[in-house]
């Protein structure tokens, strides 16, 4: 598939108050570096997949295609979920929040059902402890989500194959 929208689009300045949180017009607020945040989560269970940015060509993409697109800050470029992986996100639902500067996708992850390029399930699979003031020698705890794959075998021997 190729990662061009069929005619080029400028989504509408964004208005300002109630026109911004109670209009029905999409007007995205992207920021200083043209991007706008981005959680994924599983459209069946909620479960918090990933986080990553869209610039304006991602998210018009991810709106015409049901594919999950997105920027990476890293490499400078945008990119399909999955292109490399196989691991696509069909994307069942996509909010924004009342600013209009995040959106939330609800997603079918193809492959594996691995959304993180470290192999697991969810980006998220590292807790903080809670309680105590943070030190030099807090410890994350893991959340038991194994990897389902081996990145260096599916992106090369640097085994990253995409930032967020």
């Amino acid at each position: 598939m190729s990662s061009e929208i069929s005619s080029p689009f400028a989504f509408p300045a964004p208005g300002k108050g109630a026109a911004l949180e109670e209009d029905t017009l999409l007007s995205p607020r992207f920021d200083a570096n043209g991007l706008i945040t981005c959680v994924a989560v599983d459209a069946v269970t909620g479960e918090v997949l990933m986080l990553a940015h869209m610039n304006a060509q991602a998210l018009a993409l991810t709106i015409e295609t049901g594919e999950a697109h997105y920027f990476s800050r890293s490499r400078g470029k945008l990119w399909k979920k999955g292109e490399t992986s196989g691991h696509t996100q069909k994307v069942r639902e996509m909010r924004i929040d009342c600013d209009q500067d995040a959106v939330v996708i609800k997603v079918e992850m193809g492959g594996t059902g691995a959304a993180c390029h470290t192999g697991r399930r969810s980006c998220f699979y590292r807790m903080v402890p809670l309680g105590a003031a943070p030190s030099a020698e807090l410890k994350l705890a893991f959340t038991g989500d194994a990897p389902r794959f081996d990145p260096a075998a599916v992106y090369g021997k640097d085994g990253h194959g995409h930032d967020h």
